[in-house]
C-alpha cells in the first residue's frame, strides 16, 4: 500500500503542477490511478476529491495575486455549478459515447488555433465588462459546467480559451479566472461521487496532500513566468488531450 501511495502522490503533484498553469492534469492524475489497479469507478472519485483540493488551492492563491476577476466570475460560478450538477445527472442516464468523436477534435481546433495566433494571450487586451459579455460568459460557464460533470477531458483548455477570446485576458488571468471555475465544477461533481460512495479516501487524502503542494507549485510558476510559459504548456496540454481521446476512441 505505501508503494501505491507513493506512485500516486508523484503523479498527483505533476498532474496539480500542470492543472494550476494551463489545464489538463486529470490525464495524469487519473491513469495514475488506474495503473494501481484501482477500478474506475473508485478511481473517478478518488481523483475528483484530490483534483478538488489541488483547484481549490490553485484558486486561494491566483486570488491572492490579483489575478482573478471577481466582477466576472461572481456571475459565472453559480452557472458553473448548476451545470455540472446536470452534467452528472445526466451521465448516470445517458452514455457519453458519442462525445468520443466531437470532443477530440475540438480540442485540437484550440491548440492549433493558439500556434497560428502567434499574438493570443500573450498580452492583456481586457475592457471591462459589458452585458452582452457578461451573457456569453453565463453561457459558456453553463455548457463547460456541464460538459465536466459530464465528460470532463479539455475542461480546462476550453475555459482557458473562452476567457482569452471572449474577453481578452491573457493566458494567466485566463488560467486564474478558469480555475475558479473548474473548482466549481469539480465541487459539485465530487459532492456526488461523496454522496454515493465512491471515493477511497485512504488513497484520495495523500494524493490531494501532493497535489496541494503540485497546484502551488504550478501556480507560482504561471504568476511569475507569465503568459510566455503558460502558452506553450497551454498548446502542449492541448494537443496531448486530443490525441489521447482520439487514440482511445480507435481502440
Amino acid at each position: 500500500m505505501l508503494s501505491t501511495i507513493v506512485i500516486i502522490c508523484i503523479f498527483g503533484f505533476l498532474a496539480a503542477a500542470v492543472d494550476a498553469i494551463a489545464g489538463g492534469g486529470g490525464l495524469i492524475s487519473l491513469p495514475a490511478l488506474l495503473l494501481v489497479g484501482i477500478p474506475p469507478h473508485l478511481a473517478l472519485g478518488t481523483n475528483k476529491f484530490a483534483s478538488t483540493m489541488g483547484s481549490f488551492n490553485s484558486s486561494i492563491t491566483f486570488a491572492r495575486s490579483g489575478k482573478v476577476n471577481f466582477r466576472l466570475v461572481k456571475w459565472l460560478v453559480p452557472f458553473t455549478f448548476l451545470g455540472a450538477c446536470l452534467g452528472v445527472w445526466s451521465v448516470l442516464r445517458v452514455s457519453p459515447d458519442f462525445l468520443n468523436k466531437i470532443v477530440p477534435i475540438l480540442v485540437l481546433f484550440v491548440g492549433i488555433y493558439s500556434i497560428i495566433h502567434k499574438t493570443l494571450g500573450i498580452e492583456d487586451q481586457f475592457q471591462g465588462l459589458k452585458r452582452s459579455s457578461i451573457l456569453l460568459g453565463v453561457t459558456f460557464s453553463f455548457a463547460l459546467g456541464f460538459y465536466d460533470g459530464f465528460f470532463g477531458p479539455g475542461t480546462g483548455s476550453f475555459l482557458i480559451f473562452a476567457f482569452i477570446t471572449i474577453y481578452g485576458f491573457d493566458f494567466v488571468s485566463a488560467s486564474a479566472n478558469s480555475k475558479v471555475l473548474n473548482f466549481t465544477s469539480n465541487l459539485a461533481s465530487l459532492l456526488l461521487f461523496a454522496w454515493n460512495g465512491k471515493i477511497l479516501y485512504q488513497y484520495g487524502i495523500p494524493m490531494a496532500l501532493s497535489m496541494l503542494v503540485g497546484s502551488q507549485v504550478g501556480t507560482r510558476l504561471a504568476i511569475t513566468r507569465g503568459a510566455r510559459l503558460v502558452k506553450p504548456i497551454f498548446i502542449t496540454m492541448s494537443l496531448f488531450v486530443a490525441f489521447k481521446l482520439i487514440w482511445q476512441s480507435f481502440n
